[in-house]
């Protein structure tokens, strides 16, 4: 069923978490936005850490507001999730576009539905081809991935290529990238471009092929034929598998001067891949890039938003937000990704903005509408508890009766279930 015409103001808000740079617009997506006949409300200063002034964005069409410009708004174009305050400052009916990161976050989940908005999760965008451009995830991924071995290269007191020179010959550093998704590719990509000799891995077999086409050697073990699961991600492994492929990497990062881990299973914990015995079978200097940190990390030993020496002299880098870390790049990106989406949403006849809940796009990122939570994973967790019954009395033992006499029949305790069996998902 079609929703109704939700208006035509979009707002920009600067983000309320000082540590996000990034920002939800750029005078490009402003222009186009603008174009379909949108006012555009940006708060002063959104732009700032992305490189983009008030005067770029007015020059493309947009006007420079405050934060409580929200409540006029018909859209909003965030960056990571609201807060309850600013939740309190929407109007009900308004779309929200934002990384929701709602796994673990339930109750903030339940509050966006409270507050009557529709709140869209970007980072559940199906990874099908034609939402390809509207993909935050691998878009910000890919400069996470590229700003993972900046990082390192600038922790390493070595040279990352082979250099041959009168003097001697300086040995290429050697990288290892745990995880070939969008990430570890751009990783290996960066790495390969510095110089370094990189291998890599990952639990999908068809990453095999991706990795040596950017002229890296892949390494996977046997007992692990493949772990694929659903939408591109990998599915988790079993506990065979799992020491199958912890005997190999535990050899292999012995070896190596630069480890970037980038494993992440959507609505989980990351995977512990690298142990602590592990870091410490590496030579002093050695440095370990974490960009699964946020989600408790693939690195034993690795601090959210902290770089760790550790006893033998190994760097372990923590940095939250990488993305973040190239925010004028990324700012462009994640705009365009939001431009695209929003898009298949406008009457451009009409000139008009409407949410169709069963639209595949919109129902699988669709996390509230209507006062609701609607996406079929948060359902549950928004329902209130059920009241338990009130308890009778125990009736007094009494002298047998006939049905008749007896009235109602007395209800049978179903037999207490066996606990299923834990084991990994297939």
């Amino acid at each position: 069923m079609k929703g109704s015409d939700v208006g035509q103001t979009i707002f920009v808000p600067r983000e309320s978490d000082t540590t996000e740079p990034r920002v939800a617009a750029s005078p490009e997506t402003v222009k186009r936005y603008a174009g379909f006949g949108f006012d555009v409300v940006v708060e002063a200063g959104a732009g700032a850490a992305s490189r983009i002034t008030d005067d770029e964005f007015v020059q493309a069409g947009a006007k420079i507001g405050k934060a409580a410009d929200a409540g006029k708004a018909d859209i909003v174009l965030k960056v990571r999730r609201p807060n309850a305050a600013e939740l309190k400052t929407y109007k009900k009916g308004a779309a929200v576009f934002a990384t929701m990161d709602p796994y673990g976050n339930e109750g903030e989940v339940a509050a966006m539905g409270k507050a009557g908005i529709s709140a869209f999760a970007m980072e559940f965008m199906p990874r099908i081809t034609r939402a390809q451009s509207m993909d935050v995830l691998s878009s910000q991924a890919n400069l996470a991935g590229y700003q993972a071995v900046i990082d390192a290269a600038e922790t390493y007191d070595r040279a990352m290529p082979m250099m041959m020179t009168a003097a001697g010959t300086v040995p290429a550093a050697k990288v290892f990238v745990m995880g070939a998704g969008v990430a570890g590719l751009q990783a290996i990509a960066t790495a390969r471009r510095l110089g370094a000799v990189v291998t890599a891995t990952d639990v999908r077999a068809a990453a095999g092929e991706q990795v040596a086409s950017l002229g890296a050697k892949f390494i996977m073990t046997d007992a692990l034929k493949d772990a694929s699961g659903e939408g591109g991600y990998a599915r988790e492994l079993t506990e065979a598998e799992k020491k199958a492929q912890a005997e190999l990497v535990a050899s292999h990062i012995a070896k190596q001067d630069i480890v970037i881990t980038t494993a992440l299973i959507p609505g989980r914990p990351a995977p512990k891949l690298v142990s602590a015995d592990m870091v410490k079978s590496m030579r002093p200097g050695s440095v370990i890039v974490d960009l699964a940190v946020e989600r408790g990390g693939n690195v034993e030993g690795a601090k959210a938003g902290e770089t760790v020496t550790t006893a033998n002299g190994v760097k372990i880098i923590g940095h939250l937000n990488v993305a973040g870390r190239v925010a004028a790049s990324a700012s462009l990106l994640y705009a365009k990704n939001l431009y695209a989406f929003l898009e298949t949403m406008v009457d451009k006849e009409k000139k008009s903005f409407a949410i169709d809940p069963e639209e595949e796009l919109a129902k699988a990122t669709l996390l509230t509408h209507g006062g609701q939570v609607v996406h079929a994973n948060f359902k549950a967790a928004a329902k209130p508890a059920a009241k338990p019954a009130a308890r009778k009395a125990a009736p007094k033992p009494a002298a047998a009766k006939t049905d008749k006499d007896a009235g109602a029949k007395p209800v049978r305790k179903a037999p207490a279930r066996k606990p299923a069996a834990k084991g990994g998902k297939s």
